[in-house]
C-alpha cells in the first residue's frame, strides 16, 4: 500500500499513514483511529464507510487490514497475541507499543484460524 489513507468530514481531514494504522474501533455514528505513535482521532464516520474507503486505497491482494466483528478493524502486521477463550487479542510492534483489545470468542476463532493457515501456505 503506497498511498496514504484520508478520511474526511463535513468539519475535519485526517490524513494517515495506513503502516502506522493499528486498529480502529467503532462507537455508533463515531470511529476512533489508533496509531502506532499512540496518537487517536475520532471521527464522524461508521466503520462501514472507513472499510469502504481503506478498499478503495489498498493495492489489490493488500490484505492488511480485517475487520474483526462488528465494531473492529486491525492492521494484521501487529497482531501478537490471539486468545479466542479469553476473548483477548494483543496489538504491538514488540517495541514501542502495546495494545489489548477485545473481540468475540468466535471473531478471534476465525482470525486465529486465518493466520494459521496462511502460515501453513
Amino acid at each position: 500500500m503506497r498511498k496514504d489513507l484520508l478520511f474526511f468530514t463535513s468539519t475535519e481531514l485526517i490524513r494517515v499513514k495506513a503502516d502506522a494504522v493499528v486498529f480502529i474501533t467503532a462507537d455508533g455514528n463515531y470511529s476512533a483511529i489508533t496509531m502506532a505513535d499512540g496518537s487517536d482521532y475520532v471521527l464522524t464516520l461508521q466503520l462501514g464507510q472507513i472499510e469502504k474507503r481503506i478498499s478503495e486505497v489498498v493495492e489489490e491482494g493488500d490484505n492488511r487490514f480485517i475487520r474483526i466483528g462488528k465494531s473492529l478493524i486491525i492492521n494484521r502486521e501487529f497482531i501478537t497475541f490471539i486468545n479466542p477463550s479469553r476473548q483477548k487479542l494483543t496489538l504491538s510492534d514488540c517495541r514501542t507499543f502495546r495494545h489489548d483489545v477485545s473481540a468475540s470468542r468466535e471473531a478471534l476463532k476465525s482470525l486465529k484460524e486465518l493466520i494459521e493457515k496462511e502460515t501453513d501456505k
